[in-house]
């Protein structure tokens, strides 16, 4: 059996596989969607095609959808060239249930993938957004995606460069959209939602922020005018609806490409492309999901409550958001995610199994996260946190991994932690400097850019944009010396985009001092200090 249109023709076999196959006309669904495009998504990853794109799939297979999806990548050409084209842009979506089953999927909602680095692609892409049916643009491209400007402020290399050249041929993601919006606005200016989908903060302001800034730019050089800048600042005509995406969805796994080859399913095995995404023709996930949507389309939508989709107001999207981003889910997996590798975990499942661990995930999420956490009223926090805690992560068939996690975790501090240290700060009945669990993550995080595990050895970094800067500043401090530390936490900590808030100001600088001191004090301490705070 082969994952592609022919393939699937042999119905008979992928269903006595198990496979669930989709139920509407996939030719019919490409020609409708050339035709008349209704949706594109930036970033077609793991996430995407598992969630969002399974979002359509529903709809599709429901004949409540006629189009489909087109995927654009603007990172890594390689996810079309060796994934999506070979497999006609279908995904063998793969969900990992606790109880070590699994439930298979062809989704077939995405039309095409398109690679904007392709002459080809972005004049495909031109007249596409020329196109008054086009509804939506939607976003999975991680929250440094986004971003124009570093930790200082200073515009990034790509931003620049796309600011000095003008609208042609755009690389940042950033210009990439305000091009193509300036070429819908030229067309006609037909309104249009830009929703990002990323698992951050405020992620449609943020990305409001970065297409704006970027056409502002442009305005200032000559290139645009001004009544571009006026109609994309118009959230009647150009909305970037809030959302809340959540979905554990790790790196394809060796066990699940076997059993799928077992049941003679072919060609499954991951790719590793030379921009390090690694990536499979199937893509395993958690079952639970949750997509909650601020409902500003001008020029219409899918019918995504259908699908499952949470459509609401902006004010319940933030509250759901923050409830997950800051209490819930993310700042548990972060605390997880440094520890765990300190600790020489491969699995975020199996430190669940840790007594420590779980008394620093507890802490965080229900005695430090929830007495300041808003109830959002479509789900409850204590209810989201005891599924999290007592079934999403220690589900031991998702193989997610601490070292993932961790990954661009400077992005991440500031609003997984940052936040609720703010809600502390403003409650005058509540104070920040009485938090234990919070700080000892923070000092966790440290402790892990040193490079050094609890046993005394070298271990791997994960990737991460201030990574080489964060390490400078710590060099020199050395496991067993806590005298080296010196004075070279002060300015780390008193960085309020490192983390949210000034630590020094919160009353936090010298408490997270002191626990990064404890964990360096020499083999085992990461352990020792954790038993000693988490009684």
């Amino acid at each position: 059996m082969i994952l592609n249109y022919s393939g699937l023709q042999d119905r008979a076999a992928w269903e006595a596989a198990g496979v669930k196959l989709p139920k509407h006309d996939w030719k019919a669904m490409c020609a409708e969607t050339a035709e008349n495009p209704v949706w594109v998504h930036f970033g077609a990853g793991n996430i995407f095609r598992i969630f969002v794109a399974g979002l359509q799939q529903r709809l599709l297979d429901a004949g409540e959808a006629k189009a489909g999806i087109i995927a654009v990548e603007t990172f890594d050409r390689e996810v079309v060239d060796r994934i999506y084209v070979p497999h006609d842009s279908m995904t063998l979506a793969v969900s990992l249930r606790p109880d070590g089953g699994i439930d298979k999927a062809v989704n077939a909602s995405i039309a095409k993938g398109v690679v904007v680095a392709d002459p080809e692609g972005w004049e495909e892409l031109k007249a596409i957004f020329r196109k008054p049916s086009l509804q939506m643009l939607s976003f999975t491209i991680t929250e440094k995606g986004y971003a124009l400007r570093d930790m200082k402020g200073e515009l990034i290399p790509l931003a620049a460069a796309d600011i000095e050249a003008g609208p042609a041929a755009p690389k940042h993601a950033m210009g990439v959209v305000a091009s193509l919006l300036l070429e819908r606005y030229n067309a006609g200016a037909t309104p249009i939602a830009v929703v990002s989908m990323d698992n951050c903060s405020h992620n449609g302001e943020k990305l409001r922020a970065g297409v704006t800034e970027m056409a502002i730019e442009w305005q200032k050089k000559g290139f645009v005018s001004e009544g571009y800048v006026n109609w994309l600042l118009d959230e009647e005509k150009v909305s970037f609806p809030w959302s809340m995406i959540d979905k554990i969805t790790p790196r394809p796994a060796e066990v699940v490409e076997q059993q799928l080859t077992a049941l003679g399913i072919e060609d499954m095995a991951p790719i590793i492309t030379a921009r390090h995404t690694y990536i499979a023709p199937f893509v395993n996930a958690e079952v639970p999901q949750y997509l909650v949507i601020e409902d500003r389309f001008p020029n219409g939508r899918p019918a995504l409550e259908k699908a499952g989709v949470y459509m609401t107001d902006r004010d319940t999207v933030n509250m759901t958001e923050r409830m997950k981003v800051t209490t819930c889910l993310n700042p548990l997996h972060t605390a997880l995610a440094v520890y765990g590798c300190l600790l020489g975990y491969e699995k975020i499942c199996d430190e669940m199994k840790d007594a420590e661990l779980v008394k620093l995930v507890n802490r965080i999420g229900y005695v430090e996260g929830l007495p300041v956490v808003t109830d959002p009223g479509i789900l409850s926090p204590k209810a989201f946190i005891d599924e999290v805690v007592g079934q999403r992560l220690p589900n031991p068939f998702m193989p997610d991994t601490p070292q993932r996690i961790a990954c661009d975790t400077s992005q991440k501090i500031p609003i997984r932690f940052g936040e609720t240290i703010k809600s502390y700060m403003a409650d005058p009945e509540k104070d920040a400097a009485s938090l234990i669990a919070i700080p000892l993550a923070l000092a966790g995080w440290l402790r892990y850019l040193l490079g050094v595990d609890d046993e005394g050895k070298e271990m791997p970094v994960s990737p991460d944009p201030m990574l080489a800067a964060l390490q400078a500043d710590l060099a020199g401090i050395v496991l067993g010396d806590p005298d080296s530390v010196g004075d070279k936490l002060a300015p780390i900590l008193s960085n309020p985009n490192l983390f949210g808030v000034d630590l020094k100001d919160a009353g936090l600088d010298e408490k997270v001092t002191g626990y990064f001191k404890e964990l360096i004090a020499g083999k085992g301490a990461v352990r020792e200090t954790l038993m000693k705070y988490l009684k």
